[in-house]
């Protein structure tokens, strides 16, 4: 049984930093592409950030290029999202999935993830 759990949500002014963590379980870690998504009030849900399993070739959506960084431990199954000069914006349900195949390419389409986290929510106030 895979599991997937976001950690490292919470409160924080605008500027601010964040440090999320996805831990993973069930599954061959080191050989699946991983992601980030984000869901806001009212809006659909995004792809903001992804790694492919060979840990190189990180894709970013324009709306967190150059401030979020993605990165992932292998040794410890663990996905970690760096969050910096945070907005209000921002605010949002932060998940965590792991890509449907093995070896798979870098994708921001939530259709390509199969296992997902419950979320953690980020809340960035002005």
């Amino acid at each position: 049984q895979v599991e997937v759990v976001e950690s490292g949500g919470r409160l924080v002014q605008a500027g601010g930093s964040l440090r999320l963590s996805c831990t993973v379980s069930g599954l061959t870690f080191g050989a699946v592409t991983m992601g980030w998504f984000r869901q806001a009030p009212g809006k659909e849900r995004e792809g903001i950030a992804c790694l492919p399993w060979t840990g190189v070739g990180a894709s970013y959506d324009d709306s967190v290029k150059g401030r979020f960084a993605v990165s992932r431990e292998n040794a410890k199954n663990t996905l970690y999202l760096e969050m910096n000069s945070l907005k209000p914006e921002d605010t949002a349900i932060y998940y965590c999935a792991a890509h449907k195949n093995y070896h798979s390419r870098s994708s921001l389409r939530t259709d390509d993830y199969r296992y997902w986290g419950q979320g953690t929510q980020v809340t960035v106030s002005s």
